[in-house]
């Protein structure tokens, strides 16, 4: 598999946001690259915002299907990786530690993709490991997003060239925010402490509000005749 060579990213590029339809392109890529899980985490972390150490270190007593929920620990809620080495810890704030909603279409992914194995943590490598940031970037994120030719010479062109896995944390912020949801409701979702927050809590129905535009964007990235076509 050939990669084209990449410059050093630019704080711009740090910054790259994606569409719905970006991301749906690079999960397929990426779960034809290694697992339908891999993909699926691609999509969980648009559509929740959650950081990549929330999600990698996301275990399935961490998950309430029956509520349409992740917990995020204050304890061990995140997986962090130093010098190769894995543990966990806190997340990176204090508010951080919160329960994410997940639109209803997310609830039958992992529904179906938890039933399909028996691993503790939500998301792994393909042989079940945990996920390393450095290897998930060079063997599946950079040909996914910035297009490479596969060993059967198919050619995939670049989906979104300078795109970071944090960029789907941006992505999801940028809709919320196309979508006109109250500031205060997007911190809550996405662990951001918030400067004389008066809210105690997020009104349920702007979380609902919140889980039905994000539904639409789901199934609309869906429908044949997209805007967006490229050779998955």
């Amino acid at each position: 598999m050939r990669i084209p060579r990449q410059r050093g990213r630019t704080r711009n590029e740090e910054a790259a946001w994606c569409d719905e339809y970006d991301v749906l392109d690079i999960a397929r890529r990426i779960t034809r690259l290694g697992s339908a899980n891999l993909g699926l985490l691609i999509v969980t972390a648009a559509y929740t915002g959650m950081r990549w150490g929330e999600l990698t270190g996301l275990r399935r007593d961490a998950v309430d299907l029956d509520t349409g929920t992740f917990s995020v620990h204050p304890d061990h809620g995140a997986l962090h990786e130093i010098n190769g080495h894995h543990s966990y810890g806190p997340p990176k704030t204090a508010a951080s530690v919160r329960t994410v909603t997940l639109p209803p279409f997310l609830t039958t992914l992992l529904t179906q993709d938890l039933a399909a194995h028996r691993r503790e943590h939500v998301f792994t490598t393909v042989t079940g490991k945990l996920l390393r940031r450095s290897t998930t970037q060079r063997r599946y994120w950079a040909p996914a997003v910035s297009g490479c030719t596969l060993p059967d010479d198919t050619l995939w062109k670049p989906i979104k060239p300078g795109l970071t896995f944090h960029g789907l944390r941006h992505s999801h912020k940028t809709w919320l925010i196309e979508d006109n949801i109250p500031d205060v409701a997007q911190a809550r979702r996405l662990g951001h402490a918030m400067n004389n927050d008066i809210y105690s809590h997020v009104a349920h129905k702007i979380n609902t509000r919140i889980l039905r535009v994000l539904e639409d964007r789901w199934q609309r990235s869906l429908k044949p005749g997209r805007t967006k076509t490229r050779k998955l």
